[in-house]
Parts: structure tokens; C-alpha cells; sequence
């Protein structure tokens, strides 16, 4: 989820026309609140990417283009929640170029029997696996979590990640996802993300907050961006009568987990899980999912008293 796209992830986001993407730089930067961390200017030509993966990008700050590939095609629930993709089920990956070769970093959303084929496949490719797991827990069906996180030239990896995405039930990308009517959400947007202290965006009915670190994050010593699959996403999806069920994740330095446990669950918010995405990044990383359904803004509260006790930016 990262799930959330933007869509962290990690973490979930619709996929768009390529004309509708390059009109949106804007709104996606204010989305995924990465704009603080650079400002350097995209200067890579992506198409050859956008080509291999066979659907268009989402430009990023820091020369990163990222993918959403959102699982339309399952039918998820938990706690009588239907899961939508923006929530908790939104395949992506995120390309970044650094000299002669590029870094890749995504998570793909996987029903059980996908998750063999598809490790098979990115093997082949020479994609590597940084790990598999869940992030929810009790939702039917069961889906899993494929990170990847791989070194190369973006197109091989690019197309390697298309093979691997074909031996699954993953939809193409969506045209018509760009003239989608807004959608009410039912509780108050603006006073969410006032309580966050970052502002969101609305995708596909789910409201996407992005919380970056302070510190820079770097794999194999490249610096990853937050675009990247580094920052907290805090996901919200209307379940009427001013309530949301929220998800996503928490990107935390060791000595904060606890503490920040500590907090969500004294808020009413049950910690679903803790691992690792990455393998070779500094300063170490974990990564702690979440879940919840009750009144917005009472959440909305509870997933701010955790952020403080966190390093990330205000």
C-alpha cells in the first residue's frame, strides 16, 4: 500500500492518460507532499520506460517516474469494509536514474497464487525480491505484498516487471480515470489534513496523505526520494456517518517503533504489521501497517499523536 501509489507506497494511485499526467505535476507533488525534499530538475527522457512498462508514469520531484498499476480486478473486504484500490490494494513502481544506471523500488499487490509466478518471473529478469508479507489482516480474500527493490538499465527492468505483472490478473492502464466525477467524501477533508499538518489528495474516492521523513534515505548509497516508497502514507476511505477506515504505513527508524505502537493503539488503532521493505538502506527502516474504522477526525487525531513521535518533516 504504499498501500500509497503516490500511490509512500508504497503507498496506491489511478492510473492516468499520458496527457492527463504531465497536465498534474502540481497536484501529484501537493499529493504526495514530496515537493520539500529537492529541487532538482527532471531532466531524464522516460518514454523508453513508459514504453517497456506499458502504460504511461507519474512524473516526480528528483527525476523519479512512478507507475501505479491499482488492483481493480479484486474484490476485497475487511470488517465489512469493500476494500477500494486507493485504500490498501494499489500495485506501483518507481524508477530513478543516477548516471549509467537506474534504481527501482515497488510493491506489488498479489493474490497467493500469483506470488510464486511472479517471483519467478522478476528473478529471471534480474529484479530482486526485498520482501513478501501482508499488511492486513483478516480481509478475504487473503491478498500478499511483493517489494522490489533492483539496480540496472530502467528499460530491461521495466520490461521485466511488464512480464511479471502479464502473469497476473493486474488491469491495463485506465484512460477514463482522469474525467472521474470527485467524490464526496463525507467527513471533513480540510480539517484532516489541518489535524495531519500535511496536506492529501482525493484518489478514487480515498483521501492520500504523504508524510516524509527528515533525514535523507539512501539504498546502496543512492539517495531514495520519498516518491520512492519513504514516507508514511496515511490512507482514508469514507464508510459513512463521518467515519473512514485508514491504512498504509508508518516509516520508522528502530527506536521510534515501539513508541509509536504505543501511541495507535491507545487511539483505538490496531497494528496489523512490522517488518522491513528495504535491504540495503541507511539509516535502517521499518515499516509498520495499520487499520481502523471509526470516526475520521477521531483517527485523524490518533495517526498525528503518532507522527509526533516520529522524525518526519512538518
Amino acid at each position: 500500500m504504499r498501500s500509497l501509489f503516490l500511490e509512500r507506497k508504497p503507498k496506491c494511485f489511478g492510473n492516468l492518460s499520458a496527457a492527463a499526467v504531465f497536465a498534474l505535476p502540481i497536484l501529484l507533488t501537493s499529493f504526495f507532499g514530496f515537493g520539500q525534499t529537492s529541487t532538482s530538475p527532471n531532466t531524464t527522457n522516460w518514454k523508453a520506460v513508459e514504453d517497456a512498462m506499458g502504460r504511461p508514469g507519474q512524473i516526480q520531484p528528483s527525476d523519479v517516474i512512478r507507475f501505479g498499476m491499482p488492483r481493480k480486478d479484486l474484490h476485497v473486504s475487511l470488517g465489512g469494509v469493500d476494500i477500494k484500490p486507493g485504500l490498501a490494494l494499489g500495485s506501483w513502481a518507481a524508477f530513478k536514474q543516477d548516471g549509467g544506471s537506474a534504481m527501482v523500488m515497488g510493491d506489488l499487490v498479489l493474490t497467493e497464487d500469483e506470488v510464486e509466478p511472479v517471483m519467478v518471473k522478476l528473478q529471471e529478469g534480474g529484479i530482486n525480491e526485498s520482501a513478501i508479507h501482508n499488511h492486513l489482516i483478516g480481509e478475504s480474500p487473503h491478498v500478499m505484498y511483493m517489494h522490489i527493490s533492483s539496480h540496472g538499465d530502467a528499460v530491461k527492468m521495466a520490461k521485466s516487471i511488464h512480464d511479471a505483472l502479464a502473469l497476473t490478473k493486474t488491469p491495463g492502464p485506465d484512460t477514463t480515470a482522469a474525467s472521474a466525477p470527485a467524490t464526496e467524501l463525507g467527513f471533513d477533508q480540510k480539517l484532516v489534513e489541518q489535524i495531519l499538518g500535511h496536506p492529501g489528495k482525493v484518489n478514487g474516492g480515498v483521501l492520500q496523505v504523504g508524510v516524509p521523513r527528515s533525514e535523507t534515505i539512501t539504498d546502496s548509497g543512492m539517495t531514495v526520494p520519498p516518491s520512492m516508497g519513504v514516507a508514511t502514507a496515511l490512507n482514508f476511505q469514507p464508510t459513512g456517518n463521518g467515519k473512514a477506515a485508514i491504512t498504509g504505513d508508518f516509516v520508522l527508524r528502530g527506536s521510534e517503533v515501539n513508541p509509536v505502537i504505543k501511541v495507535l493503539r491507545q487511539n483505538g488503532i490496531q497494528v496489523t504489521a512490522l517488518h522491513s521493505h528495504m535491504l540495503m538502506e541507511e539509516p535502517r527502516l521499518f515499516f509498520m501497517h495499520f487499520w481502523a474504522n471509526e470516526d475520521a477526525i477521531k483517527l485523524a487525531k490518533g495517526l498525528r499523536a503518532a507522527l509526533d513521535q516520529t522524525k518526519s518533516a512538518k
